[in-house]
């Protein structure tokens, strides 16, 4: 899920002695695995958007004089064309006066479906560009390459390819459907789910291995970046809940299900390990250097993923398990919905101030800003499936505004990052962190 980038100083380039002129380090050299962080906050945009629909429709109550019956509820539905028929002549629900109704699955108006689409092509193709860029680079540099593995500044970031191609596999099952069709789109998600995976689970076990091993790193290093690899796993499980239905129904689906519902575990617990140290290492040291302020909107991608990934799961488990073990998961999801979300916006309000107290200091532009987009699109989603399960508006008036937000940080991210790659000031991999005593003021 996002970078911590800063240009390298040229001295690390440049010869020693007044004489000797700087060699320039190629740009293909300097394309470090950061960089995927711009697909997922370009996939996110339209994963979250085509969330939007559904999280926010509702029946107002109804007038005393015109009592809600079961025909109203069916009509209020249907949306191919207006109701004309007779007066209607069903027995009035014996009930309480419905406030709200689980909301409706509708779709996008078309403006907005094609402008979700053309995101999403803008992800897959810069998906397909970056993995080829990527993999020259290991073959021209390979020794940058290995030593990205062991670098506790790079290392993290080897998660966020991963995470790019799950999130374009899962804007291709939302919206890739009418770009290319919607067998393409199913194939086009298995394929993205079979790679993502194995991707994330090598990176969520390798780089914590390799940083532990290698690189001693201590508690004191933690970062939110370090939540980069083992998210990955949850971004699985959540298109791998997705796709569930769509596996042979029996036991087949329930194995499906249940082996998605591992990643999810897996997940979960290796966040509950790192963010107790990342918060540690904030309260203890202050607020971090301002180019990697942005980094602390990290934190939010787990919570609003993890979300997303229990509702899916719920949804996923009427066709693959009892309907007393659905209903326990959905029961499930909607209290781990709440309290994950609740978390996040308790942590989005500090995380926000010290991001404008960094900005009145003269935060420079970084790969890090891309920490703006998708950590916010899981919670755009996380909250648009809490308000379908709960029927309840808050949540999805909250996901309107946080995809208001994120499609800012995506316009502002995206028009910089453009800018620096036509300036040359980018690719800049990700440099050396600075000492854990260091305090902006």
């Amino acid at each position: 899920m996002v970078t911590a980038a800063h240009p390298r100083s040229a001295s690390r380039c440049a010869p020693s002695g007044p004489l000797r002129r700087v060699t320039p380090v190629p740009r293909l050299r300097r394309l470090g695995p950061n960089w995927y962080s711009a697909v997922m906050g370009t996939a996110s945009v339209a994963i979250a958007g085509a969330s939007l629909p559904a999280s926010t429709i509702a029946v107002a109550p109804a007038a005393p004089a015109a009592p809600v019956t079961a025909a109203s509820v069916t009509a209020a539905s249907v949306t191919a064309a207006p109701v004309t028929a007779a007066p209607v002549t069903a027995a009035p629900v014996a009930a309480a006066p419905v406030t709200a109704v689980s909301p409706v699955a509708l779709p996008a108006p078309a403006g907005l479906q094609d402008v979700l689409e053309a995101v999403w092509v803008l992800s897959a193709l810069a998906l397909a560009a970056l993995l080829a860029a990527r993999a020259a680079h290991w073959v021209r540099h390979r020794d940058q390459a290995r030593a990205d593995l062991l670098d506790p500044a790079v290392a993290p970031f080897q998660g966020c390819m991963a995470m790019a191609l799950l999130a374009v596999g899962i804007g291709s099952l939302t919206v890739g459907g009418g770009v290319i069709g919607e067998h393409a789109a199913v194939v086009t998600a298995w394929v993205l789910f079979a790679a993502g995976t194995a991707a994330g689970l090598t990176a969520a076990l390798a780089v914590p291995y390799l940083l532990l091993t290698r690189r001693r790193v201590t508690a004191g290093d933690a970062s939110p970046v370090w939540l980069l690899p083992v998210v990955a796993p949850m971004v699985a499980a959540t298109l791998g809940a997705m796709l569930v239905g769509r596996v042979p129904a029996g036991g087949w689906r329930r194995t499906a299900l249940l082996g998605c519902y591992g990643l999810f575990v897996l997940s979960l617990v290796a966040v509950l390990a790192v963010l107790p140290l990342v918060t540690a290492r904030l309260l203890r040291e202050g607020p971090p250097p301002l180019a990697l302020t942005p980094a602390l909107f990290l934190v939010l991608g787990p919570l609003g993923q993890s979300t997303t990934a229990v509702h899916r799961l719920a949804d996923a488990a009427p066709s693959a398990v009892g309907g007393a073990d659905a209903a326990a998961l959905g029961s499930f999801a909607t209290a781990y919905g709440t309290a994950a979300l609740g978390l996040a916006l308790l942590w989005l309000v500090p995380a926000a101030a010290l991001v404008v107290r960094a900005a009145r200091r003269g935060m420079p532009f970084a790969m890090t800003w891309w920490a703006f987009t998708f950590p916010v699109g899981t919670c755009v989603t996380g909250a648009a499936a809490l308000s379908a399960r709960t029927g309840t508006a808050a949540p999805g008036w909250a996901a309107a505004g946080l995809y208001a937000f994120l499609v800012a940080a995506w316009a502002v991210a995206g028009a910089l990052t453009l800018r620096g790659l036509a300036g040359g000031a980018l690719p800049a991999a990700p440099s050396e962190p600075p000492p854990a005593t260091g305090r902006t003021r």
